[in-house]
């Protein structure tokens, strides 16, 4: 058995094994392009979110966002971050010199172990400046690469900046041959959440509404799911007799459908999209713009994150609640942020439940600020964790295009 490859064998066997399956993409914008890659899941979502911080910081900036195959589940929902989102599954030679020169990107970001050597070749040889980050001890013992040594040491070196998640694998990497500079020891690429914004004025308005009432929030609520969210409501009414609910719609033409539940339900209802006041007899407030979760997280000790109970549902990101130091509640199935809500439980910020009782019981638990405030700061301690990390790519990002752009001036 070949114990060792070179990167001129390994592209031979790639011509010859895998055929270019490159199709006619968008046309490249005239602005400056970041291209952003993910191995995994997790390190897609975390791309996502550092698209989206860039662009505000850069407005003009387009941002195409590549994923391996593994990385995003068939029926997923596209990451909204990036101008565009593409498969890149063949490191095809000929693929690969396609690929990098229609999109030209003024700088990649490579997140994960998982390299596609000809494609990190190819865009090389144009002078794309390459990082790579989340580089971690599991993928280089990988067997692929304990196989090809010299293909990886080679593909690694290519990278202008290579982000290690712990001492270990800088100690690998340098012991391979890569030039200690090149290597950061960093702390791993996660989502770090923007928190939604809040109107002022309305927050001071509904925290003098309330008066001091305990308060909790069904965020992205779906009609399969009315029916348990009024039963957990219900019954932690026995014990919280001025307990409000808040409900915030995925979609508002289900509002009709919420209030004829809550009607059948015997609960006083407000709308706040009507203009309706949160009195004190009012045990349900209703809310359909995607703009006011802000407050409502603001003003919730305790929020369930819907759009997780019924079967098929994928869940939604937990990572903007987290932020805004909310306790955490979610059901079974949420397939779209997995990793997200797995860390978040791991820590003591987010328990799941299965239904309409689980939730009422656990609501009737975690209701009171004194209760949910250690799960809310365990939860704000992993929506920022990732922040630190995020800012020095972007400032990294933002230094070479600067550089670029002096340079292209100067000549």
């Amino acid at each position: 058995m070949v114990r060792s490859l070179s990167y001129a064998a390994y592209r031979a066997l790639s011509r010859r094994h895998a055929p270019a399956t490159f199709q006619e993409p968008p046309a490249r914008p005239e602005t400056e392009l970041i291209w952003l890659h993910a191995t995994s899941a997790a390190r897609m979502s975390a791309l996502n979110d550092l698209a989206r911080r860039l662009k505000m910081m850069r407005p003009g900036i387009a941002v195409l966002l590549t994923h391996a195959p593994d990385a995003r589940a068939e029926g997923a929902p596209l990451p909204g971050g990036a101008n565009w989102v593409m498969l890149l599954d063949s490191d095809h030679p000929a693929s690969a010199r396609q690929f990098a020169a229609h999109w030209h990107p003024d700088f990649c970001l490579w997140a994960g172990g998982v390299l596609m050597p000809n494609v990190i070749a190819a865009a090389n040889e144009i002078g794309v400046p390459l990082c790579i980050a989340d580089l971690g001890s599991a993928e280089l013992q990988s067997s692929r690469h304990k196989w090809l040594p010299d293909l990886t040491r080679s593909c690694l070196d290519r990278f202008s900046w290579i982000l290690t998640t712990n001492q270990t694998t800088a100690r690998t990497l340098r012991r391979m041959g890569i030039a200690p500079a090149k290597v950061t020891v960093a702390p791993r690429l996660r989502g770090s959440a923007l928190a939604p914004p809040c109107n002022d004025d309305d927050l001071e308005a509904v925290v003098q509404d309330l008066a001091g009432r305990p308060v909790w929030l069904a965020a992205h609520a779906r009609p399969t799911e009315f029916a348990a969210i009024l039963s957990a409501h219900r019954a932690a009414l026995r014990l919280s007799h001025r307990l409000l609910l808040v409900i915030t719609l995925t979609d508002p033409a289900s509002t009709d459908t919420l209030k004829s539940a809550l009607t059948l339900a015997r609960l006083r209802f407000a709308d706040w999209d009507s203009g309706d006041q949160i009195e004190d007899g009012v045990q349900v407030a209703i809310s359909t713009d995607p703009a006011d979760l802000g407050l409502w997280y603001r003003v919730a000790p305790l929020t369930f994150l819907a759009s997780s109970l019924a079967e098929g549902a994928r869940g939604v990101n937990p990572m903007e609640a987290a932020a805004l130091g909310s306790a955490l509640l979610y059901g079974p199935n949420v397939p779209d942020h997995a990793d997200a809500y797995a860390r978040l439980a791991a820590a003591g910020a987010a328990s799941t439940v299965a239904n309409g009782d689980s939730l009422g019981s656990a609501v009737v638990q975690l209701v009171a600020p004194d209760h949910a405030a250690t799960m809310a700061l365990a939860g704000w301690e992993i929506a920022t964790e990732g922040a630190d990390l995020i800012d020095m790519l972007i400032d990294r990002i933002q230094d070479a295009l600067d550089r670029k752009r002096v340079s292209d001036e100067v000549s």
